[in-house]
């Protein structure tokens, strides 16, 4: 009876253990992974980038514009941080910018753009209809909005949500505008080290 009880106490002690070693993302999580939906855009040097040929990398991915004044530059400039605080690992995670504004934003003036933040980032641009089944399949939200009198002419109200795909191009985590940055690199790490896993 008593040996009994020191297995049941074993095992108890075991699941603990367990149980405080399963790590605890820090983001919104996605909860069961999903192969995140595929798609193809073309580069600010010109060149398709095409999903699901990253695998083996973890990939941050941010819808916005580059005339956005605020948000956009927020969240790229909390990847960049993420990514630099990864240090060598940071070689295993990409930055892409989705743009949500083909009409003024150029292979050129992505390119300008998300380099300045961080000189592996990569701008991405496509037509309305080739962004309409991509922000459909990630549930992006976005609508020009007309600005009367000034020299911008109008501008873009969307949803701010940093996406993380695994090293095995699943959907994982989902960070809201105003993560703290060691959450996001918390996450990263995490994702990292585990790999195709």
């Amino acid at each position: 009876m008593l040996r009994r009880y020191r297995w049941m106490a074993l095992l108890a002690l075991v699941l603990v253990l367990a149980a405080c070693g399963e790590y605890r993302f820090r983001g919104g999580i996605i909860d069961p992974p999903f192969e995140a939906p595929d798609f193809t855009l073309t580069d600010q040097h010109g060149q398709p980038f095409r999903l699901s040929e990253q695998r083996g990398n973890v990939v941050m991915i941010y819808f916005g514009f580059t005339n956005c004044p605020d948000m956009c530059p927020a969240a790229l400039a909390d990847m960049a941080a993420a990514r630099r605080q990864l240090g060598a690992e940071g070689n295993r995670v990409l930055g892409v910018f989705i743009s949500l504004d083909p009409e003024r934003d150029t292979q050129e003036r992505l390119g300008r753009y998300v380099t300045a933040f961080d000189s592996t980032f990569i701008g991405l641009r496509g037509s309305e209809a080739e962004l309409a089944p991509i922000v459909k399949d990630y549930g992006v939200t976005y609508a020009r909005r007309e600005l009367p009198g000034s020299a911008l002419k109008y501008t873009i109200d969307h949803s701010t949500f940093i996406y993380v795909i695994d090293a095995a191009g699943r959907w994982r985590v989902l960070f809201p505008h105003g993560a703290a940055v060691d959450d996001i690199v918390s996450d990263l790490r995490y994702l990292v080290r585990r790999g195709s896993a």
